[in-house]
Parts: C-alpha cells; sequence; structure tokens
C-alpha cells in the first residue's frame, strides 16, 4: 500500500481529492495537512510516507518553500507537485527544488493515480505535455553553448544568473549580492543584450542549457 501526504489549504478541495485517491486500491491517504509546517509537523509524529502531494500555491509555507525543505531534510520521500502553472521558469523551479513530478490540476482520476504510481515506483512522472516543456528547455545545447562562449561572463553575472534562476525578486537578489537594486538592474540589462534574450525566463533557459542551474 502506497501511503500519501495531502498537503493543501483548500480544505473542501483537498477533502475531494483524498476520497478520489482512497477509491485507488493500492494508495491510501495517511494524513491531510493545510501547509507545510503542518506537514512537517505531522513527519515529526508519523511514519514517512511514500510520496507527498503538494499544492504549490499556499499562504503559508507554499509548495515550492514545502519542496525544498524537504529535499534538504526529508529526501527520502517523493514529492510530486500539483498546479496550475506550468510555465518554463516555474518547471526549472520545481524541479530544483528536487519536485519528482508534476500534474496538472485539470487532470483526471486515471492520470492521478498513474502519477502517483509512477512517482513511488520509477522515481519521477512528467505528463507528456510537460515533457514536451522540458524537452524545448533543454534542445538546441551546442547553439546555446556558443551563445555563453560569445558572452564570456564574468563571476558577478554567473552568480546573478544562478540567483535569477530562483524565486527571489531583484530586490531580493540585489540584497543577497549585497549590491544596490539599480546595479543589478545594470547586471541584468547587460545579459539581456550579452545573451541575446528579452526576459527573466530566457536568462533561465540560458542558465539550465550550461549547467550554471541544475534540475
Amino acid at each position: 500500500m502506497i501511503r500519501v501526504i495531502l498537503v493543501d489549504d483548500h480544505v473542501l478541495l483537498r477533502g475531494a481529492l483524498a476520497a478520489r485517491i482512497n477509491e485507488f486500491d493500492t494508495i491510501k491517504v495517511a494524513d491531510q495537512c493545510n501547509n507545510g509546517k503542518e506537514l512537517i509537523q505531522s513527519l515529526e509524529k508519523n511514519p514517512a510516507p511514500d510520496l507527498v502531494l503538494l499544492d504549490l500555491n499556499m499562504k503559508e509555507m507554499n509548495g515550492m518553500e514545502t519542496a525544498l525543505w524537504l529535499k534538504d531534510n526529508r529526501p527520502e520521500i517523493k514529492v510530486l507537485m500539483l498546479t496550475m502553472y506550468d510555465s518554463e521558469l516555474t518547471l526549472i523551479q520545481l524541479l530544483q527544488a528536487g519536485v519528482k513530478g508534476i500534474i496538472h490540476k485539470s487532470a483526471g482520476s486515471s492520470d492521478l493515480r498513474a502519477a502517483i504510481m509512477t512517482v513511488v515506483a520509477e522515481g519521477q512522472y512528467f505528463s507528456n505535455h510537460t515533457a514536451s516543456k522540458l524537452v524545448n528547455l533543454v534542445k538546441n545545447k551546442a547553439a546555446g553553448t556558443k551563445t555563453l562562449e560569445k558572452a564570456m561572463l564574468n563571476d558577478e553575472e554567473i552568480h546573478f544568473l544562478k540567483l535569477a534562476c530562483s524565486d527571489m525578486t531583484y530586490k531580493e537578489v540585489a540584497l543577497r549580492m549585497k549590491l544596490n537594486p539599480r546595479a543589478v538592474d545594470a547586471i541584468r540589462d547587460q545579459l539581456f543584450i550579452k545573451l541575446d534574450v528579452k526576459s527573466r525566463v530566457g536568462l533561465a533557459m540560458i542558465a539550465l542549457r550550461h549547467g550554471i542551474v541544475n534540475f
């Protein structure tokens, strides 16, 4: 029997999801939590689950923060993220946070069951839609390498790229780099020119292609 903990601050939706999961023959909802803090408390008192199904958007200790905590403190517990957002930047951040699978909130029961079973048995699960986006993120590696070599990034720019791939605001990036916000804006704008991109997502894709950040 696969033991799952649900973490979602929408109580009615979480209850409906729990009822659906408990209908599966080999999967059982072991606990339900409102947010990441409640999950940590549950893990301190109860046996570890096989999988945690996390909602990405929660008001207190959201899915990203919770996934990062699990990655650092309970890496043996697999994480499946439930979300309505699947932009390239979100996918990068979730993979960096150690998430093993991503499933859209509109998924049907069979897809949900397959996602849980696959993450537990094989280590990861991505729908065809998500997998296609991931392929697009890492393709054209050779062309991207030439772009990066031509740009000749310095240590400060590489540091900025790493931070830009997180969920930090640019103001928070400036604090981390011990620079004023205008200096960080200047680094960003210069990278837009050097790397021939126009957005933060573009910067993240370049960083991913070259191993500046990893899944």
